[in-house]
C-alpha cells in the first residue's frame, strides 16, 4: 500500500500532456544561405535565443543558438559574423514529433544535455520549440509534489523529509535559470504549507487529548520573510496567532501554539531565537488584544517595536479564519499609519541601514563574510513595508509592494525595475552561498563570502550595494 501511495504522488504531467501543448511558437527560421549577421538581428528582434535553419522545402537542417554566437565571437571576433548560418549552426539538429509526449522530450534533453529541442512535423518542418525554459513549469512541479506531502504529512519525521530536500529543488530551479526571487517564493510557499499542516495536526491533537474544538474564531500567522514570500535557505520560526474568544480561551490557543512550534521545530524549522512564536503569549491575542499591541508600537516607537513591525506587518494567514486575519490586517495598517511619528521612525531606521562598502570600494566583512540580509534585502524589505503602510497598500511582497507604488504614481519605471534587479541579485548571491555551504555541512546564513563569487559577480554586487543607498532617497527614506 506505501508503495502505491508514493507512485501517487508522482507528477503525471508529463505522461499526459503532448509537446504541442508546451512548445514555444512560432519557431523562428531561416534558409541557411543568410549571413549570420542577419540571423542574430532576426533573433534580436523576435527575443528568442535560437533560430532553425532550414532548407527551401522548410525541413530543419540545423540550429544556432546564444550559445554559438559566443563561441563564434569568442574564436573569430566580429568577422565570424560575415560567415552563413549553414556554417556556423549546429547539425545534425536534435528534433522531437509534437505529437510526443513531454517526457520524451525530458529524458532527451537530459541524456544529451540540450538546452533547445526542435518539434518538428512529420516532414521535418518546424512547428515550435522546447527549452529549458518552456519546461519549467514541468520541472517546477517538483515544488508542487513537495507541497502535496507536506499537506498530507501525517507527522514531523514526514514534514522533515519535505524540509531535507529543499536544497535540491532550489538547486535544480537555480540550475533551469530561474530568478533567485521565484525561489524565495517556492521555498516560503512550502514553508507554508508545513506551517499550515503543522497547525492542523496540533488542533487535531487537542481533540484527541480531550481539549475540545477552539473555544472561538481564530487564525495561524506566519510572518517575516515567509509572510513576504521570501524565504531562502537560512530560516527560523516566525508565526503567531488571533482569535476573537475572551481571556479565558487563552489557555487552549497556549496548547495550540505550544504544539505547533514543537511540531515544526521537530520537522527541521528551528524555534526562533527572539521567541517569536505563537506559544508565546504576547504573539497570540485576541483581535481586541492585538489592536492595543499595535497602539503601543506605533506611538510609543523604540527600537524593539521597529524589530516587531518588521515581522508583524508582513504576515499571511496559512490556517484558520481568513477573514479575521484580514480584519487584524486593516486594523494594524490604519492605526500605523496614522502615527506620523512612526513612519518618520521607520524612514530613519531604512536611512541608517548602510556599511556594506568600506572608503576604497571594498566589502566591509567580519571573518571573511558580509551579512547580506543587513546590508542588501533589509533596506529594500524595509523601504517597501514604510511606503506601503503610509500608501495604505496591503500587499506583503516586497515587489508587489513596490509595483503597488509604481502604479500609484509615486515610483518611476526605471527605478522599480532597478530595485527588482538589486534584490535579484542579493538573493542570488545569498543563495548561492547557502547551498554552497550547505554542501560543505556548513549551517545556511545570511551571510557571504565575496572572495568565492567571480569578478562579475563581485561587480554587480557592489553595484547593487550602491544602488540600494540612492533608492532609499527615492523612497523618501535617505539620510
Amino acid at each position: 500500500m506505501n508503495d502505491i501511495a508514493a507512485l501517487a504522488r508522482i507528477d503525471s504531467f508529463p505522461y499526459r500532456h503532448r509537446l504541442r501543448e508546451v512548445m514555444s511558437t512560432p519557431v523562428l527560421t531561416a534558409l541557411t544561405s543568410v549571413t549570420l549577421n542577419d540571423a542574430v538581428l532576426r533573433m534580436y528582434e523576435a527575443r528568442v535565443s535560437s533560430i532553425v535553419g532550414i532548407d527551401a522545402d522548410g525541413r530543419t537542417l540545423g540550429i544556432f543558438t546564444e550559445r554559438d554566437l559566443l563561441r563564434i565571437l569568442s574564436t573569430n571576433g566580429p568577422a565570424g559574423l560575415e560567415q552563413t548560418l549553414g556554417q556556423t549552426m549546429t547539425k545534425p539538429v536534435a528534433t522531437v514529433s509534437a505529437d510526443a509526449y513531454v517526457y520524451v522530450a525530458l529524458a532527451r534533453m537530459t541524456r544529451l544535455g540540450l538546452r533547445h529541442l526542435v518539434v518538428v512535423d512529420g516532414d521535418e518542418r518546424p512547428l515550435g520549440m522546447i527549452t529549458g525554459r518552456a519546461l519549467l513549469k514541468v520541472r517546477a512541479t517538483e515544488a508542487l509534489v513537495l507541497g502535496d506531502s507536506a499537506e498530507s504529512a501525517a507527522n514531523p519525521d514526514e514534514m522533515k523529509a519535505v524540509m531535507t530536500n529543499l536544497p535540491k529543488l532550489a538547486k535544480g530551479l537555480l540550475g533551469e535559470g530561474v530568478t533567485a526571487r521565484n525561489i524565495a517564493s517556492v521555498i516560503a510557499l512550502v514553508l507554508r504549507d508545513l506551517t499550515a499542516r503543522a497547525s492542523e495536526l496540533a488542533e487535531q491533537s487537542l481533540l484527541d487529548d480531550g481539549w475540545g474544538p477552539a473555544p472561538a474564531r481564530y487564525a495561524v500567522l506566519i510572518l517575516g520573510s515567509g509572510g513576504r514570500g521570501e524565504s531562502l535557505l537560512a530560516f527560523d520560526q516566525d508565526n503567531a496567532i488571533v482569535h476573537d474568544g475572551k481571556q479565558s480561551d487563552d489557555p487552549w490557543f497556549a496548547e495550540l501554539g505550544k504544539r505547533l512550534n514543537e511540531t515544526l521545530n521537530k520537522a527541521g524549522i528551528p524555534f526562533c531565537d527572539g521567541n517569536v512564536m505563537a506559544r508565546e503569549s504576547k504573539w497570540r491575542k485576541s483581535l481586541e488584544e492585538w489592536r492595543d499591541e499595535v497602539h503601543g508600537w506605533v506611538f510609543s516607537v523604540e527600537n524593539q517595536t521597529v524589530m516587531y513591525c518588521d515581522i508583524f506587518f508582513d504576515f499571511q494567514p496559512v490556517w484558520g479564519d481568513r477573514a479575521l486575519a484580514e480584519k487584524l490586517r486593516h486594523m494594524a495598517m490604519e492605526k500605523a499609519a496614522q502615527s506620523a511619528f512612526f513612519l518618520r521612525y521607520l524612514a530613519q531606521n531604512v536611512a541608517g541601514m548602510d556599511g556594506s562598502i568600506g572608503l576604497f570600494g571594498n566589502f566591509v566583512t567580519k571573518q571573511g563574510r558580509l551579512n547580506a540580509k543587513k546590508f542588501g534585502l533589509l533596506p529594500l524589505v524595509s523601504a517597501a513595508r514604510m511606503r506601503a503602510i503610509r500608501g495604505h497598500i496591503t500587499a506583503t511582497g516586497t515587489d508587489e509592494r513596490f509595483a503597488a507604488l509604481k502604479d500609484a504614481g509615486v515610483l518611476h519605471e526605471d527605478d522599480l525595475r532597478d530595485f527588482v534587479e538589486v534584490r535579484e541579485i542579493v538573493l542570488r548571491v545569498m543563495l548561492e552561498q547557502q547551498l554552497a555551504d550547505i554542501a560543505q555541512q556548513i549551517p545556511a546564513s545570511a551571510k557571504i563570502d565575496p572572495k568565492r563569487f567571480d569578478k562579475r559577480t563581485r561587480s554587480r554586487l557592489k553595484w547593487a550595494f550602491r544602488r540600494i543607498k540612492t533608492l532609499k532617497f527615492v523612497c523618501g527614506v535617505g539620510g
